[in-house]
């Protein structure tokens, strides 16, 4: 299913086909898990910052530098997925692919992703746009003549097509790519919690519980009511937001968390060319994540893929995987940009 000429696209892109999954790799699981161990892996140098926030915590940001000083040349930001940090393959393929244009990089690591705990107690979330805002504007302080595009990934999707949503026409950015956002996070908590998905939230939870469990360790004075059995105890994502994700960051409660942070409800306010990609056939998302005509501003260019997975998109053959993300960013990138 493709719902692209269905919906109203900023202009078009007669120039990238469809992607169609490797005939080796058409299931939806194939394509999420192998999409990890194909794609590139060429580690590059990228030179960390330490950005200090006005509550006074930090994140980390990773620089990959490019040797052009051209004002046109783009630079991306890019946002990871829920417990990725600079190792997750697709934020590696994405810097490996500007380095290749000749592009200038920065990751976003959100709070307590860079390997090392941040210093509250508080953590980040799926609609956790203010430290975005503040990264993003540093940015462009910093280089005001560069067109700045920003990808987000999953988790990162959401947060970015959110952010988006909220500038409007303030909107420093000159493009943005959103891949696998979760727009509705209720149904995907629900959705990640049922069959052979429960694989996924079993990974993502461990690695959420692990770093809760430093929190506790690392605050004697800790906000919540939580014990570390009890964190050990968490059987789902939804659970884990009910009692960690939404008290310490000041929902109500899980679904309160869901409704706030969802960015479905931000696309019709999107004023900047902006391309959302999802899979049909993402184990991560549900099918209410699919946005209606009615609710994307005509500057969002929407594309639901038959396969793909989650962050997958694998095409080519076995013995030469291509990750078709790698194509279709950047030509999304170029199209804006008129480069």
């Amino acid at each position: 299913m493709h719902l692209q000429a269905q919906l109203r696209p900023v202009s078009q892109d007669h120039t990238q086909p469809p992607f169609q999954p490797a005939w080796w790799l058409r299931h939806a699981h194939l394509q999420t898990i192998f999409a990890k161990y194909l794609s590139p892996k060429q580690r590059l140098n990228t030179e960390p910052e330490m950005f200090s926030l006005p509550d006074g915590d930090e994140l980390q940001l990773n620089w990959l530098p490019c040797e052009t000083t051209q004002a046109a040349t783009p630079l991306l930001i890019l946002l990871h997925g829920l417990a990725g940090d600079i190792n997750s393959h697709y934020i590696q393929a994405m810097l490996a692919q500007c380095r290749e244009l000749n592009w200038s990089a920065v990751l976003l690591h959100f709070r307590g992703c860079n390997g090392q705990p941040n210093k509250l107690p508080r953590a980040y979330h799926s609609g956790d746009t203010a430290d975005a805002a503040l990264v993003i504007n540093e940015i462009k302080r910093r280089y005001p003549s560069r067109p700045l595009v920003a990808v987000g990934y999953s988790l990162g999707g959401n947060v970015l097509l959110k952010y988006c949503g909220e500038q409007a026409a303030e909107n420093p950015l000159a493009a943005a790519i959103a891949v696998c956002p979760p727009l509705s996070l209720s149904a995907c908590a629900k959705r990640i919690n049922t069959g052979s998905s429960k694989l996924y939230q079993r990974y993502l939870l461990g690695r959420l519980k692990r770093s809760t469990l430093l929190k506790l360790k690392q605050f004697t004075d800790f906000p919540l009511p939580l014990t570390p059995e009890q964190v050990q105890g968490f059987a789902s994502i939804e659970q884990f937001d009910e009692h960690f994700t939404a008290p310490i960051h000041g929902f109500k409660n899980a679904q309160d968390y869901y409704q706030r942070a969802s960015g479905k409800a931000f696309l019709k306010h999107i004023q900047i060319p902006t391309l959302i990609i999802h899979a049909k056939d993402d184990p991560f998302l549900s099918d209410e994540v699919i946005p209606k005509p009615a609710e994307l501003s005509q500057h969002v260019h929407y594309e639901l893929t038959g396969g793909g997975g989650h962050v997958g998109f694998v095409h080519g053959s076995p013995l030469k995987p291509q990750f078709w993300l790698n194509q279709r960013i950047p030509a999304f990138i170029k199209q804006q940009l008129n480069l």
